[in-house]
Parts: C-alpha cells; sequence; structure tokens
C-alpha cells in the first residue's frame, strides 16, 4: 500500500526479499542465511532483466502489463539502528551515463538473469543517508520502462564509511524487490 500510494501506481507485486548482516570475514553466500551487504557498485537489474521479472512472476498476465511502465522498485531499510556500519550509497540517476552500465550475466541453478556493473565515471555523485533508523527506507529503482529522460536505473552500493565508530553494531538490513505497474 506504501508504494503504491507513494509512486502513485495501480499495482505493485512483491516478488522477493534480502535480508542482510556483516559479518566479519565471512562469504556472501547465497540461500546459507543472511547475506553480507553489496559491495559493488550495480543495479539490481538491466533493460532486459527488468521486463522479463515481469513474464517470470507475472506470466499469465505479462503481455498486457508491460504495455503499461513497468519499473521494479526495490524498499530498503536498516533493520536495527541508528546504522553505521555499512551504509548504502545510492549514485544520482541523472549523472550516470548509458555507457557507464555494462550488463553482467548472473546464473542461478534454476534461471539466469542481469544486472548491471557500473564503471567508474568521475561525473557520478553519490549520497547516502548517514545513521538510518528502521523507521525510514529507501526505495531505489532498479529498472523503468519509461523512455523519456527520466532515470530509468538507480546505481548503489554498501561502502566503507571511515568515520563508522570501531564499536558499531553490524549493518542488517532488509530489502523487498517489487514490480510497480502504471496503466498510463
Amino acid at each position: 500500500a506504501f508504494l503504491k500510494a507513494t509512486l502513485n501506481a495501480d499495482r505493485v507485486f512483491i516478488f522477493d526479499h534480502t535480508v542482510r548482516k556483516r559479518v566479519e570475514g565471512a562469504a556472501d553466500i547465497r540461500g546459507g542465511g543472511p547475506r553480507q551487504p553489496a559491495t559493488r557498485v550495480h543495479v539490481d537489474q538491466t533493460a532486459v532483466s527488468g521486463l522479463n521479472r515481469v513474464f517470470e512472476h507475472l506470466p499469465d498476465e505479462a503481455e498486457q502489463l508491460v504495455k503499461g511502465r513497468v519499473q521494479v522498485i526495490n524498499l530498503w531499510r536498516p533493520i536495527r539502528g541508528p546504522l553505521r556500519d555499512s551504509p548504502l550509497a545510492m549514485a544520482d540517476g541523472t549523472t550516470v551515463a548509458p555507457e557507464d552500465l555494462i550488463a553482467s550475466d548472473l546464473i542461478y541453478p534454476n534461471r539466469s538473469g542481469e544486472t548491471y556493473s557500473v564503471k567508474y565515471n568521475p561525473n557520478h555523485r553519490w549520497f547516502y543517508i548517514p545513521e538510518m533508523t528502521p523507521d525510514e527506507a529507501i526505495l531505489l529503482k532498479c529498472y523503468d520502462s519509461a523512455t523519456d529522460g527520466r532515470t530509468r536505473f538507480g546505481p548503489h552500493t554498501a561502502f566503507v564509511d571511515p568515520t563508522t565508530p570501531a564499536d558499531a553494531a553490524p549493518r542488517e538490513s532488509i530489502e523487498l524487490r517489487t514490480l510497480v505497474f502504471h496503466k498510463q
């Protein structure tokens, strides 16, 4: 309901979630409990994989749904706060050129996907919200089918904040991945 109202959407479909917890020295293992914060600058979807999500999760309705505007929006928030360890940074999408986005394959046992890796560009502007609390959330645009000049992809990453106190609690966060539909 929050996403539908905030984004003025006709429909929202939650298709996934990930809990992340930084564990010093642990590998990021999928399917084995909480995942580590993602420290690679990336976008969760590409122009191809974002649209494919509709066909993957709503196959009976996909042809009709993709006639309107489709977005993949992640709702991200800390589970505990204030968050001081491994905060999430977001690039200002208006500073990211299309050639900065490099499609990268993701191969899973049961499916294939694609994300964007992001090539360094000194023009990128980055932002983060220091000391986020669990009652605060960020919406990350991972895909937008609209091609009218608006930002379509939002690069993001966890990062090491040099001002983090040594006794800061390890980051724990959750992200919901959603398909957002607009009839237009």
